[in-house]
């Protein structure tokens, strides 16, 4: 019995090339449409959305740019530790290893993702559309760099044009449609 739970982990563990399409397809549908059916920010932007709370504009700046780098240092961070990871098939070890890297850099990227709209709680915001496109970029960028980690872990990273990003952001902005579309363009009955 210990030797069959051993292989089913290292079977769920082991990343093939399917599963890590699946998930990639999966998460980009998930985050794209989001800064369209959530009202609630994801980003800390410079300039005061609709109904936030009023505050001094050097702070807004300095938040902004705290929330970008932090941004930026644990996609990095999680860029290098998932692609790194080194997973031996049947170890449990290993397997509980990449798990726990993961759980962690997607625990820190959803505590920083719910700052802004923690720091807004008590206040009905109202996010623009260029709010909302802003946030689908930053998502647009998370997938992305999961997907060159999850790259990286299968095999070889290939180099990429800016074809591939001109392609892959259409289709990450197709993705987003239904939320568009929900938010955008059904019709609401008025209260």
């Amino acid at each position: 019995m210990h030797q069959r739970h051993r292989n089913l982990a290292a079977v769920l563990v082991l990343m093939s090339q399917d599963l890590a399409i699946w998930i990639l397809i999966l998460l980009a549908w998930l985050t794209a449409t989001l800064p369209f059916v959530v009202e609630r920010p994801f980003v800390a932007l410079p300039w005061a959305q609709q109904g936030e709370p009023e505050r001094p504009i050097w702070l807004r700046w300095l938040e902004s740019l705290a929330f970008f780098i932090l941004l930026a240092a644990i996609g990095r961070l999680g860029l290098i530790w998932i692609s790194e990871s080194l997973v031996i098939s049947g170890d449990v070890g290993s397997a509980a290893a990449f798990l726990g890297k993961l759980a962690l850099v997607v625990g820190l990227l959803a505590g920083l993702l719910a700052y802004p709209g923690w720091r807004a709680r008590g206040h009905a915001v109202q996010k623009s559309f260029f709010a909302r496109l802003i946030e689908l970029l930053v998502f647009y960028g998370l997938v992305g760099a999961l997907g060159v980690s999850f790259e990286a872990l299968i095999g070889n990273v290939f180099p990429q044009g800016w074809e591939f990003y001109a392609i892959t952001l259409s289709l990450y902005m197709v993705l987003a449609y239904p939320g568009f579309v929900y938010r955008y363009l059904l019709r609401r009955r008025k209260a």
